[in-house]
């Protein structure tokens, strides 16, 4: 019942080219370019290597894995490892979304027919209802769900008890969730944006599988315009290859990899349309900042939750902006960027990104 309700979830949200959210036929497409062991996993070394080891231990142990916390932007491949480790576990996983565990008997139904050491793997998991968390303490640590059934004074406690099983959750914004619930996992770990001679490699990987004649630099050209995200990475392959079949060319080489992607507005950089209109709206509107991401998300028609999720991340990386308890404010680099003259040497602020966590529209 709750995957059905995930399924049908719509997100009304504009897309764009390189939003790493999954949109039109990439669920498709993802399946068939997805690797399915550790091995075939290309980046994020450490976090596989990790990982590797703990299958291989618990495998041994005959007992299930610890429960596993992926966190990091969208599409770098936490729902990957998730199959990957229930691929080489050699057991079945179950896969629903935070938001469609709205009530305990949601978690409940999943939770009581499942089979001994299976992968239950949860994404977004920071959208479950603080009253379903709370009883998911329970089966994970001792495999027993508690519920309250009824109300009132008739109301009572039932104890079930569920098969043991690995939960292997995923979300992007892990400061959502409660120190309680993260302390539950053994197994924590945080996916970064790739590096451009990774994302070559899974462009090749890709162009392969999908039987597209792909020339190196052009694949190191879609590559280093992909954002350092993998999702995006293969999107740009396949808008790529369209370009390229309707121009009658046998082989995507880099006078159509660029052609392809100045069409898509993507430039050398990775950044975007909305990706501009953002920092030229703290500089144009807002004199450089600071000021709070909902008042930028009103300017440029965009969901706040996806200025935080999809396209600040990248931006804060790559030293376009700066968060502080104030707001985001941008660096000269911004400036420059757009082509404009700094509004002069930028006092940096000595508050921590941590910090500005404490104010909601900063």
């Amino acid at each position: 019942m709750s995957k059905d309700k995930s399924e049908r979830r719509v997100d009304k949200r504009p897309h764009r080219g390189v939003t790493p959210d999954q949109v039109g036929d990439d669920a498709r497409f993802d399946r068939a370019l997805r690797p399915r062991q550790l091995s075939e996993f290309v980046g994020q070394k450490k976090i596989v290597d990790k990982l590797s080891v703990f299958v291989q231990a618990a495998k041994k142990r005959g007992e299930a894995l610890d429960h596993v916390l992926l966190m990091g932007p969208p599409g770098l491949g936490k729902t990957t490892l998730a199959n990957i480790i229930a691929n080489e576990l050699e057991c079945e996983i179950i896969s629903t979304t935070g938001p469609s565990l709205e009530k305990a008997g949601d978690l409940a139904g999943i939770l009581t027919s499942i089979q001994k050491d299976v992968v239950v793997f949860i994404d977004e998991v920071h959208r479950i209802p603080a009253s379903v968390e709370e009883i998911l303490y329970g089966a994970m640590e001792d495999y027993k769900l508690s519920i309250v059934v009824d109300r009132g004074p008739g109301a009572r406690n039932v104890q079930l008890n569920v098969n043991p099983f690995t939960l292997v959750a995923a979300t992007t914004r892990a400061g959502l969730l409660s120190n309680p619930f993260r302390s539950r996992f053994g197994i924590i770990e945080r996916l970064e944006y790739y590096d451009d001679d990774y994302l070559e490699k899974i462009v090749a990987r890709s162009a392969s599988i999908l039987k597209v004649a792909l020339d190196r630099d052009a694949a190191f050209e879609i590559a280093r315009r992909s954002r350092g995200t993998p999702r995006i990475a293969n999107r740009l392959l396949r808008r790529t290859r369209d370009f390229a079949e309707v121009k009658g060319k046998r082989k995507i080489d880099i006078e159509i990899a660029r052609h392809a992607l100045d069409q898509l507005e993507v430039d050398k950089t990775g950044l975007d349309e909305m990706d501009r209109k953002i920092l030229a709206t703290i500089v144009d509107y807002y004199k450089g900042g600071p000021v709070g991401v909902n008042s930028i998300a009103a300017v440029v028609s965009e969901d706040a939750g996806t200025i935080e999720e999809v396209y600040e991340p990248f931006l804060l990386q790559k030293g376009y902006l700066r968060r502080t308890l104030r707001g985001r404010e941008a660096t000269d680099k911004a400036y420059e960027f757009l082509g404009k003259k700094t509004r002069g040497a930028s006092v940096q602020s000595s508050l921590s990104f941590g910090e500005s966590e404490k104010n909601p529209d900063a």
